[in-house]
């Protein structure tokens, strides 16, 4: 990092420039498993116009008079099920990622990471960034697959940040890899040694993914096209033509119509079909989460064994582990090419 040491007329403030960063975002997490928190992580996350796509006239009502008043305390009951003594899993392992690329990439790059709802913010940490002195700063969405629902609200809030700033750093975006080499030869690389390590083979292996309204797709978002096209390279990655793969959408909320087949109907399908063993993977994660440990790992080992399934397994996500680093330091070197 350079620090300008010009001559500088009196009082001048110190300014420190030329550097360059990496920010890892990931969607976000209530400071604490309590409905207090949740809900106003909630309120945040459920009043993004890009998450719920319903003029605020008509949700927001919906929302704070009905919704925040009794999602919270559920929720809350579900993080306290995974919270660990590091805290939100999800927040943990993405310091956890970055940190192991600060390592990896050295000092001449600055990584931090933010949550898109909640904190650490977006504004708080490009700030710290400028004031670190990193002119250049690579915005690096932690989602695989595009959505305007995950991916576009990291860079509206970015934006949000750069309107706020005098001085304004320069951003490069992280471009979705829900095709790219690295990111499928990674998960099946992880995928296929956690597959050989289970004390059963599976009979199916779903790959879930996290759901959007069907509305989305129809009004032109690749979301749904970018699943399918990591589930087919995967699929042909792992080579494992006694495991039958099938892809299914998760976290279903409302009564919209969402994507499907939905991950919780065919849990109880696949076992009333007669299947006995099953696997279940989230590809789309790039770190655990509410919604694999507890949504997957836990009520979905319960429906699956309620309809009459008998050995069940969640795969852990790439999170922190070698392999998945492996993949992370690929995709931002070639981002930050001409930058360091």
């Amino acid at each position: 990092m350079t620090w300008q040491n010009q001559q500088l007329p009196d009082g001048h403030p110190g300014v420190k420039s030329g550097g360059v960063g990496v920010l890892l975002v990931n969607l976000g997490t209530p400071d604490a498993p309590t409905p207090a928190a949740v809900k106003r992580y909630l309120a945040e996350f459920l009043s993004d116009p890009r998450v719920v796509e319903i003029p605020a006239l008509l949700w927001q009502p919906i929302l704070r008079g009905i919704i925040l008043n009794t999602r919270p305390k559920k929720s809350a009951h579900a993080y306290q099920q995974v919270w660990t003594e590091k805290g939100s899993p999800l927040a943990s392992i993405t310091a956890e990622q970055a940190e192991g690329l600060q390592m990896r990439l050295g000092e001449s790059v600055r990584v931090d990471w933010a949550m898109r709802y909640g904190n650490p913010s977006i504004p708080a940490k490009l700030q710290a960034m400028m004031d670190a002195g990193c002119e250049r700063v690579l915005l690096a969405p932690l989602y695989p697959q595009y959505s305007g629902a995950t991916t576009a609200t990291v860079v509206d809030r970015a934006g949000d940040a750069l309107k706020a700033m005098r001085w304004q750093p320069s951003l490069r975006m992280l471009p979705p890899y829900h095709d790219d080499p690295a990111y499928i030869d990674a998960l099946a690389k992880d995928l296929g040694a956690q597959l050989d390590s289970l004390p059963f083979t599976p009979e199916v292996l779903l790959l879930s993914f996290h759901g959007m309204p069907q509305r989305t797709l129809d009004l032109g978002d690749p979301y749904h096209c970018h699943c399918r096209k990591t589930a087919r390279l995967l699929e042909a990655a792992l080579v494992r033509p006694h495991i039958r793969m099938v892809t299914t959408f998760q976290s279903r909320f409302g009564r919209a119509k969402w994507l499907e087949p939905a991950t919780d109907s065919m849990l109880e399908e696949e076992a009333r079909a007669g299947i006995r063993r099953i696997a279940i993977a989230a590809p789309g994660f790039s770190a655990d989460c509410l919604e694999t440990l507890e949504e997957l790992a836990i009520r979905g080992n319960e429906q699956f064994t309620r309809a009459g399934g008998e050995h069940f397994a969640a795969l852990a996500c790439l999170n922190a582990k070698p392999v998945g680093m492996d993949m992370l330091e690929t995709l931002v070197r070639r981002e930050l090419a001409g930058w360091n």
